[in-house]
């Protein structure tokens, strides 16, 4: 377990090329699932006391004193539906962080850390087994590896802010007036249906038009081939780019650095949107080429965010 928490100390200080670092653990049966080295604190082997406590949802089994902080443990057999097959006192909790909140993982065990290109993770295949809380898939010595959408697991366990009130404010705003970027075209990029999702509600009351892509490279294609069937350059074209950090097949960094690359799509405007937490900061930004670096499911934040990149008045507080 020590060489396990040695590796990811070692690999959350590194901005990868197109690579992902994935933790496997495993759950009921003998399956491995896979959550990115990105977003785990730590691995906790013996498992902690946890105190029970009144919860909407039975998969929040308690909460532990980890590290100096109370943690909300959640055991993920329970979160994706599964009979819990651990018995007493046994599993591993892999404590994660997400949008700067720590939560634990109850799990059965934890196996070991993989690195794997992006191009080798692809969405998962349509009728997978536990597909609904899949983001997507890899192998490794020929066994499927599913990488779990832990946003989905968090928003359907503890909730989201999932912006409605907020966009109800902006709509009321507006009072019949022209919605401020009704002349402006957005680019989002984001594998997780939650965070469209999101995405999508927070830009409305803005009125630009969305093209919606589910990975970097169905993002950059769309981009390059807008820029080739065009003589207006691509920027004036689409005035932002909000993009996800992980995603099959291209992730956000590459994306990035790949938009950054290219004498056609330089100038584009670029906002990395994502629920990573405690690895970024300005000078990270700054050397893979964004404009901006956003946590997710903060509606507020992101669109005072999107408000100043594409210049227009923001009325956000």
């Amino acid at each position: 377990m020590s060489q396990v928490m040695a590796e990811i100390d070692l690999r959350t200080q590194m901005v990868g090329q197109n690579r992902m670092e994935l933790l496997l653990f495993r759950l009921s049966g003998p399956r491995r699932f896979g959550i990115n080295v990105f977003k785990v604190r730590e691995v906790v082997q013996s498992l902690p006391n946890i105190t029970r406590v009144p919860s909407n949802h039975p998969a929040v089994i308690g909460i532990a004193h980890l590290r100096g902080e109370t943690t909300a443990i959640i055991d993920l057999e329970l979160a994706m539906g599964m009979p819990s097959s651990r018995e007493p006192g046994e599993g591993n909790v892999v404590l994660t962080e997400y949008n700067c909140k720590v939560q634990g993982f109850l799990v059965q065990s934890v196996d070991r850390i993989i690195n794997k290109n992006w191009t080798d993770v692809m969405p998962p295949p349509i009728g997978a087994q536990n597909e609904s809380y899949l983001t997507a898939v890899t192998s490794i010595d020929d066994e499927l590896i599913q990488i779990l959408d832990v946003e989905k697991v968090l928003a359907e366990v503890v909730g989201v802010d999932d912006s409605v009130n907020f966009v109800e404010e902006k709509f009321a705003e507006l009072d019949g007036a022209e919605p401020a970027a009704s002349m402006k075209r957005v680019l989002v990029v984001d594998d997780s249906k939650i965070a469209r999702k999101q995405i999508i509600r927070v830009m409305e009351p803005l009125g630009a038009e969305l093209i919606v892509c589910t990975d970097g490279q169905e993002a950059y294609d769309k981009l390059m081939e807008m820029s080739a069937e065009s003589d207006v350059p691509i920027h004036e074209q689409i005035q932002l780019v909000i993009s996800d950090v992980e995603m099959p097949r291209l992730d956000g960094y590459t994306l990035c650095r790949k938009i950054r690359e290219s004498g056609e799509l330089a100038q584009l405007k670029i906002i990395l949107h994502t629920s990573l937490s405690g690895v970024f900061n300005a000078s990270a930004v700054e050397k893979l080429g964004a404009d901006g670096f956003q946590a997710k499911f903060d509606p507020e934040a992101l669109y005072q965010m999107v408000t100043e990149q594409l210049g227009i008045e923001s009325t956000a507080a």
